[in-house]
């Protein structure tokens, strides 16, 4: 759905060779992706883009949410959840840990206060606490992933032998174990220089080393990575991933 880190790429006001470039794989839209089994989808974030990302994609379908955390550029698209739940007259259940759900439920009152749920055009949602246990949703077993951002306890999730995994700048040891065996791994990689809250590219390749999935995808990335020059620079079975990027696993 989307790769890119906070501002997306291009970024407002920059004049950075990346930002500038034509090539639509240095187009960064902000980091989502979206799950799909059997007619079930998940979705992961509602990212600032949502909306974009949608009609770029056919999406008229999400029957279940995921929260990595509360930060903006990952839930800000959540009132455009509302057209699902009209269109589809459906109410869509999200997940999120404890601290993630009382930071959408303060910042997005109108939504999670009954009491101010008055008139129309409010999305229809169901909040459920993240539980240290394997979901199934539809036919997509779910199990969250404990994460570092910073200081800040997020979410990673696995799905079968995929894990996504943004936004991270460490992984605990308990969480590694739940990471062997991947065929896909989506890991962040913010920029080059040291980040206080995110993977750099060597920190993740490292990271990516331990993991020693089939498969890496780097994502949530800054305007430092031009597609072309950081690809033929990366090892055997890592890539850049790219927006609107479809995999089957």
């Amino acid at each position: 759905m989307g790769t890119g880190t906070s501002t997306g790429v291009p970024s407002l006001c920059c004049t950075c060779e990346v930002c500038q470039s034509e090539d639509i794989r240095n187009k960064r839209l902000r980091s989502s992706i979206l799950v799909r089994e059997n007619g079930h989808s998940i979705l992961v974030d509602t990212s600032t883009d949502l909306r974009q990302q949608c009609l770029r994609h056919n999406i008229r379908n999400i029957d279940t949410v995921l929260y990595t955390h509360h930060h903006a550029d990952h839930v800000h698209g959540i009132d455009e959840l509302r057209s699902f739940n009209f269109f589809n007259k459906t109410v869509i259940p999200c997940y999120g840990n404890q601290h993630t759900l009382k930071n959408l439920k303060n910042n997005f009152s109108y939504i999670f206060d009954v009491a101010e749920q008055i008139g129309g055009g409010i999305p229809q949602l169901i909040p459920h606490t993240l539980e240290d246990k394997t979901y199934k949703f539809g036919d997509i077993p779910v199990t969250p992933l404990d994460i570092w951002h910073g200081k800040l306890n997020i979410n990673g999730f696995r799905f079968h032998d995929c894990a996504y995994i943004t936004d991270c700048s460490g992984i605990p040891e308990h969480t590694m174990k739940k990471l062997k065996g991947l065929k896909l791994l989506i890991l962040n990689a913010v920029g080059f220089k040291d980040h206080a809250t995110h993977l750099n590219l060597r920190q993740a390749l490292e990271v990516g080393e331990r993991i020693q999935a089939e498969q890496t995808l780097l994502t949530h990335i800054n305007h430092q990575f031009d597609f072309e020059k950081v690809s033929q620079e990366l090892p055997e079975g890592v890539e850049l991933a790219i927006d609107g990027m479809r995999v089957n696993f």
